[in-house]
């Protein structure tokens, strides 16, 4: 009996646990002469292959619509963390402020989003 109980105990310890979410570590706005921003951010994620990685980030306005998306093609296992950019986001000129928000494969979007300042 204490075999079976050990087993399963062990069994449980060796589910698989998730990867957790894309870590937005820093994100650099940079407006250009034609008035357009663009966003080099950086990620974190431990990704583990084709079927789990961060495949993604989007820049939002403070409601939430999407200004620019960024789709990341390939799994970044032996990059970590690593940074991409998304060129001409055009952004209301009233806003003061946007939000970056990162996904993966197959979680989807964070629930959570990282506030930039535009200076």
């Amino acid at each position: 009996m204490k075999h079976r109980i050990i087993c399963a105990i062990l069994a449980c310890l060796a589910t698989p646990l998730s990867a957790g979410e894309p870590v937005i570590e820093d994100v650099k706005a940079t407006q250009s002469s034609d008035g357009s921003w663009r966003f080099d951010v950086t990620i974190r994620h431990p990704d583990t292959g084709w079927d789990h990685y961060a495949d993604g980030w989007r820049v939002l306005d403070p409601d939430g619509n999407e200004l620019g998306l960024r789709v990341l093609y390939h799994p970044h296992v032996q990059e970590q963390p690593f940074t991409r950019s998304l060129s001409g986001v055009v952004i209301p000129a009233e806003l003061d402020h946007v939000l970056v928000q990162a996904r993966d494969l197959p979680e989807g979007w964070n629930t959570g989003t990282t506030r930039v300042d535009l200076k």
